[in-house]
């Protein structure tokens, strides 16, 4: 049998083409979850490019492409044959902007309860304010946050953060566990199906309003603006987030409409909670140091403008990483 080996070659190499693709994107990302349809291609092409080679190594004198074919074929067959656990290898990088967004967008129902939660209780916050200003002293925890705001900036202002001359490490330390520890347990909350998050979500929010609410009447919106956002951008969605883990987890918990049984339901959502958590305390990590260092000074020190536009970028930064982060290599359906 005389084989055309130019012909043949023309029509086979997309295939081979396609199969270099996908092995190279496997290649690059170690933990990349192929789904059900490409699985089962890469298993089409290996066949077609093993059996390309017999063809040719049978009925054809080709070096080049010879040897091109076995390293392919090759490839092919240890990433098949492949028996390590890819997950075992924690890649830091790889987990932060492709795991996390993509964790994140898999449970945007969760995430919009946690924050419609939120935005409710800062709502009833500063309503509750207007209606009652003596009610203050029982809605906010924080005994710097009793007095006249028009007074309390001009203390910060004067100070510009020299009480915390030689600490600020230690504060920046005591913020990032403080809110670690809250962000904790909104997501145990999850354990008292859901009603203990949504009542720790429901009152931060009371405590945000009732303190936006204080500051805006008494005229120091720049300086509240100034103050929260270079921290709080990140910060608040940082709790939220750590909600919408709570929120997972009462899911699974609750398990409505689901015949699995209560450990199998705790076990699909493991990964992901341990992600968003990962995720949630690296974030507060940020914001503490950023309160530490930089949400402390105040103008004429450091201009109101410039710490908005700051906590504005951040913001923005924050929602760009996990709406669009790792959307190349996300799967489009999962393995059963």
């Amino acid at each position: 049998m005389i084989l055309d080996l130019q012909q043949f070659i023309v029509t086979e190499r997309p295939r081979w083409d396609e199969l270099e693709d996908l092995l190279h994107r496997i290649e690059q990302d170690p933990g990349l979850r192929l789904t059900l349809e490409q699985t089962r291609r890469l298993h089409y092409l290996y066949d077609r490019a093993a059996s390309d080679l017999l063809r040719l190594s049978t009925f054809a004198s080709s070096p080049e492409v010879l040897g091109y074919l076995e390293t392919l074929v090759g490839r092919a067959y240890g990433e098949i044959h492949e028996t390590r656990d890819p997950h075992r290898r924690f890649l830091f990088l790889q987990w932060f902007t492709r795991e996390l967004p993509q964790t994140f967008r898999r449970h945007l129902r969760a995430f919009a309860l946690s924050i419609g939660l939120t935005l409710l209780g800062t709502a009833f916050g500063a309503v509750i304010l207007h209606l009652d200003p003596d009610a203050k002293e029982t809605l906010l925890p924080f005994e710097h946050l009793m007095g006249k705001p028009s007074e309390r900036v001009a203390e910060e202002e004067q100070n510009q953060g020299r009480h915390l001359e030689g600490m600020k490490a230690s504060f920046a330390g005591q913020l990032m566990t403080h809110n670690i520890q809250v962000g904790m347990l909104t997501l145990a909350m999850g354990m008292t199906y859901g009603l203990g998050t949504i009542v720790l979500l429901f009152y931060n929010g009371v405590i945000l309003g009732a303190v936006s609410y204080d500051y805006i009447q008494d005229g120091q919106t720049r300086f509240l603006l100034g103050w929260l956002l270079p921290h709080g951008s990140i910060e608040i969605p940082s709790v939220i987030i750590a909600g919408q883990a709570g929120f997972i987890l009462a899911g699974a918990l609750i398990g409505s409409r689901q015949r699995l049984s209560l450990r199998d339901r705790l076990a699909a959502v493991r990964n992901d909670l341990v992600t968003l958590i990962g995720g949630f305390c690296l974030l507060l990590v940020w914001a503490g140091i950023v309160e530490a260092f930089f949400s402390q000074y105040h103008e004429p020190v450091l201009p109101y403008g410039v710490k908005i536009a700051f906590g504005l970028v951040e913001l923005v930064a924050l929602f760009s990483f996990l709406g669009f982060c790792g959307r190349k290599s996300e799967p489009k359906e999962t393995l059963p």
